[in-house]
């Protein structure tokens, strides 16, 4: 048997970006490897498992349910945060130290403020999958700025403390990884991987524009409208559609608000987005910020180029503009249109940045970026 590796996945129960990556690794380590495979999950137990799990992995729910503090008023969710955290850090004490795992690998969440404490004889690796400029960020409207920046400071500080006692910190950019290098040693870059690279490739002919993520404020979908509308008035026989979970009713709304209900379509999560990549001809990401955003490497490895803000991090890690795609200023309405419609109006630039994008894209095929995460097990 080889080495026994813990994994901290927390929910599979609810499609995101974050799930679908360490699910994907995690059953890649399964079939190409002879490690002892473990996965901890703390949220909705009851709940049958949106993302599909090797049945050689075996796994364990705390079912602790942080995710449904948001919806509960905030003196009281600091209390039974409190509570939930203790009893968090109980039963993962209890586990390690029955387990004996070689590795433990945390996605940098809740319990990277007691993981290192833990004397179970573990190396601790840390995978952070979002960038350093909007993670850990204290924002209420309601708080003076100066409050809010004395906490994110103080937040950010202990979260750097035990980032520099892991035994490695794995960020997905090299743009992040400049940003932590200056406080983190342990540090190595390592990009998401893309589930699959198809045989069929997009001929971007469609008049289709699309979009994929969670519908929530950091996607952007709400700047994306307003640059849709732009673009609608020059090309009204182009269609958009955006995949993802989430609450879509209050974008399509928003879309309606606009005239724009006969051609830009919220749709929601699909098993299978390879399929609608190859339907379309343009990608846009439009985030206010990203992780990595493999939306991007997954759209061109089916050949659509993309049209992305250039916001932190990822894009321009992924992108090699006037290459393969565009990057346009970050939050620039007008400059997302006109990326947009500079490939509908020019059908052979198009295609080229499409053949391109999906040669480019090779560099994140899942055999060679689980070489590396295999190579860092080995070495520790």
């Amino acid at each position: 048997m080889g080495k026994k590796i813990v994994y901290l996945v927390g929910d599979l129960s609810y499609p995101n970006g974050m799930s679908q990556v360490l699910s994907q690794k995690v059953n890649y380590l399964a079939r190409h490897t002879d490690y002892d495979l473990n996965i901890i999950l703390t949220e909705k137990a009851s709940l049958p498992w949106f993302y599909e799990m090797d049945q050689r992995v075996k796994h364990v729910n705390f079912d602790l349910n942080f995710d449904d503090l948001y919806r509960v008023p905030m003196l009281k969710r600091l209390w039974v945060f409190a509570q939930r955290q203790r009893r968090y850090k109980k039963l993962f004490t209890e586990y390690l130290m029955r387990e004996r795992p070689d590795i433990v690998v945390s996605v940098v969440r809740r319990e990277i403020d007691f993981i290192n404490d833990i004397a179970d004889g573990s190396r601790k690796v840390g995978e952070l999958h979002f960038n350093r400029s909007s993670y850990r960020q204290f924002r209420k409207r309601w708080l003076p700025d100066c409050i809010n920046r004395a906490v994110t400071s103080r937040w950010q500080g202990k979260l750097v403390k035990e980032l520099q006692r892991l035994d490695r910190f794995v960020v997905l950019t090299q743009e992040d990884y400049l940003c932590w290098a200056p406080d983190i040693k342990n540090l190595q870059v390592i990009p998401n991987a893309i589930s699959c690279y198809p045989d069929k490739q997009s001929p971007c002919t469609a008049k289709q524009v699309i979009a994929v993520g969670r519908y929530t404020r950091a996607k952007g979908f709400d700047m994306l409208i307003k640059a849709w509308d732009i673009v609608h008035r020059q090309h009204p026989d182009w269609q958009l559609h955006i995949y993802g979970p989430g609450e879509r009713e209050t974008y399509q709304q928003q879309a309606e608000a606009f005239d724009l209900g006969g051609t830009l379509h919220c749709n929601g999560p699909v098993k299978n987005v390879y399929a609608k990549y190859l339907e379309s001809s343009i990608f846009v990401l439009s985030s206010r910020h990203e992780g990595f955003g493999l939306v991007l490497a997954e759209a061109m490895a089916t050949g659509v180029p993309c049209v992305a803000f250039d916001c932190p991090c990822g894009p321009r890690d992924i992108i090699r503009d006037g290459e393969d795609g565009l990057l346009v200023e970050p939050r620039n309405i007008e400059a997302l249109a006109k990326g947009i419609c500079y490939l509908i109006e020019h059908d052979n630039i198009r295609r080229q940045y499409g053949a391109a994008a999906r040669k480019n894209a090779a560099r994140f095929r899942e055999d060679d970026i689980m070489k590396k995460w295999i190579a860092l097990f080995e070495s520790l």
